[in-house]
């Protein structure tokens, strides 16, 4: 019984812990439109963009004058 109970729930486990890691954003624009990021954007202070991985893998970058909020889900 132990055989079958450890490996599950270390998988489970290991699951929790990686859902745990991504908070999934919404960034409002100064337009209305808004975009949904995997992760929190990083903000570049030299460039003054915003960088994120949008939903289906895109890598963006975002004018911080583009940006009205950054929201986590």
């Amino acid at each position: 019984m132990i055989q079958r109970t450890l490996p599950a729930f270390l998988l489970a486990l290991g699951l929790g812990t990686l859902a745990g890691c991504a908070s999934p954003t919404v960034i409002t624009l100064n337009d209305g439109r808004e975009i949904q990021a995997v992760d929190t954007p990083q903000y570049d202070d030299e460039t003054g963009f915003y960088e994120f991985e949008q939903l289906d893998g895109k890598l963006t970058r975002i004018n911080k004058d583009q940006v009205r909020t950054v929201k986590d889900l």
